[in-house]
């Protein structure tokens, strides 16, 4: 979600040429007109869109099968936290691994367990012997391989493309179409055959994944990089933090971001299932999804076109559309009113993450950049259950409909929260990313802080 280099002044995020701000028009093999004709970046692209399509069939796969043998909805709810909680307590870690080693094999690796652990899960599925910590046991390793792949992905998309908010935008359309496809492909596979199906077919997106990621030609790494083989484990967990607490606008969208997830997108999430099944059926409550990532496509896809010189004042501006979709369900509002707004929101939220994504991906050297993308996404994610726990007992004193209608108008602070932050809608794009050198002595900077982005929930 966010990401920054020690001082604003040494990574050039100040100091970009309006050249190399418009430098995206190149029709390069990794520009923003050749994307799909540099096989690299295609394969990558098939890897995560075929990876995304296997993880949204998950929970279809594990409330169908842990229903069918007995278990109730607390027990798939203690199966989703046990990779949750393995993936937000080690991704920093997992950050550090990264940028010590190579990151395409740690990316390969944690494919194949993960092939690993769904395979096995098939088995249990496919031979009726499903014991519930075994479950949360293959989740939590599931977990555990997550924090190892992610910080990755912050790093492998600029080295693959030389536009990397078209590379973003293209990811992020790819994933929102999978997103729309796999809950409906595990349905039919749990309707036709068994969630044991649906279990296989993921381990099988897992080993796409890594074979596309180990057909790969990346380029080399910068020289900076391989000087952190020789600091400790520990010195380098400490930099990361160093690097990220140093920017303002990183720590400062992630400290919004908290606000975020606890009075916005954890009480979102479970109390609009919540209030149009209950109102309106499980089959409006789909449509209402479908809107919500139909709308995500539009936003990649706006991400894709748009070049704002300003991303995180842009993005910020598209993140006051979110609003509209608790206030939608508070408000009481008709499906078709409902889904419209839906498709609003997930456009906003679709466009603010390209542009979180790409500018922690160009502003950070690439030397700490799966540290602080680390860094990011557990500090994105750390409010989130946060807010999930406290929506039930919310919406039991005032009722799930002002909870939203609640959620809605902080959904509209925030992006006035971020606005309100100069480092945060100053920060001028940079579309390639800095490798941090050695400063040597110069004078001192007049004072500035106009380095700003915000992450992306995502």
């Amino acid at each position: 979600m966010t990401g920054t280099p020690p001082s604003e002044e040494t990574t050039g995020t100040t100091g970009t040429s309006e050249t190399a701000v418009r430098g995206y028009g190149k029709t390069s093999p990794g520009g923003r007109k050749g994307l799909f004709r540099s096989r690299d970046f295609a394969l990558f692209f098939v890897g995560r869109a075929v990876a995304r399509l296997g993880d949204t069939m998950l929970p279809v796969a594990l409330a169908a099968g842990l229903l069918q043998h007995g278990y109730g909805a607390g027990a798939v709810g203690l199966a989703m936290a046990a990779t949750a909680a393995a993936f937000a307590g080690l991704v920093v870690f997992g950050g550090v691994f990264a940028d010590r080693f190579d990151t395409r094999s740690l990316m390969i690796g944690a494919d194949l367990v993960r092939l690993g652990t769904q395979a096995l899960a098939a088995g249990l599925f496919f031979a009726g012997h499903v014991v519930l910590w075994e479950i949360c046991l293959i989740g939590f390793v599931n977990g555990v391989a997550a924090a190892v792949f992610q910080p990755g992905v912050a790093s492998t998309v600029p080295r693959l493309a030389a536009d990397v908010q078209g590379a973003n935008g293209a990811i992020r359309v790819a994933e929102s179409a999978a997103q729309l496809a796999g809950p409906a492909l595990a349905g039919l596979l749990v309707g036709f055959a068994s969630p044991g199906a649906v279990f296989a077919v993921h381990a099988a997106t897992y080993a796409v994944s890594a074979l596309c990621l180990l057909l790969l030609r990346l380029p080399p790494l910068a020289a900076a990089r391989s000087q952190t083989a020789t600091a400790t484990f520990r010195t380098d967990l400490v930099e990361g933090w160093r690097e990220f607490r140093a920017r303002t606008w990183l720590w400062g969208v992630i400290a919004i971001w908290c606000l975020y997830m606890v009075a916005v997108w954890g009480p979102t999430v479970p109390l609009v299932a919540t209030e149009v099944v209950q109102q309106h059926g499980p089959r409006a409550y789909g449509l209402v999804n479908s809107a919500l990532g139909a709308g995500t496509v539009v936003g990649g896809l706006l991400a894709l076109r748009l070049r704002p010189r300003r991303m995180l004042r842009a993005g910020a501006v598209a993140l006051f559309g979110f609003a509209a979709f608790p206030w939608a369900v508070g408000a009481g509002l008709g499906i078709p009113a409902m889904a419209a707004c839906a498709a609003v929101a997930g456009a906003g939220m679709s466009f603010w993450g390209v542009m979180w994504a790409t500018s922690v991906q160009t502003q950070v050297p690439s030397d700490v950049l799966n540290r602080i993308h680390a860094y990011d996404v557990a500090g994105s994610l750390a409010m989130m259950p946060v807010g999930q726990a406290l929506a039930g007992p919310a919406a039991s004193l005032l009722g799930a409909s002002h909870v939203l209608l609640v959620s809605a108008a902080v959904s509209l602070v925030v992006p006035v929260a971020l606005l309100a932050v100069p480092a945060i809608r100053g920060l001028l794009r940079a579309d390639a990313p800095t490798t941090r050198q050695t400063p040597a002595p110069v004078p001192a900077p007049a004072p500035t802080d106009r380095a700003p982005v915000r992450p992306e929930c995502g």
